[in-house]
């Protein structure tokens, strides 16, 4: 494989000091607090739950009508 010559070069400095510091660090952040439910599963739930009481009562309305 042919080596790849490139358009840069390293310079170095004459005078003075290099120095490089690179030490990773960890950063705390606060933590996020997730809902247990979502607003959306919430809402699904409520509807849900309002279907099946609307159901009840139609049953209970047909037995009092045949009663």
């Amino acid at each position: 494989m042919p080596e790849v010559k490139s358009i840069f070069r390293e310079v170095l400095p004459k005078q003075g000091q290099l120095s490089m510091e690179d030490v990773p660090t960890m950063v705390l952040c606060k933590p996020k607090l997730l809902p247990l439910k979502s607003v959306t599963l919430e809402k699904l739930e409520k509807m849900q739950m309002e279907a099946q009481e609307a159901v009840k009562q139609q049953e209970l309305a047909m037995k009092e009508q045949l009663q």
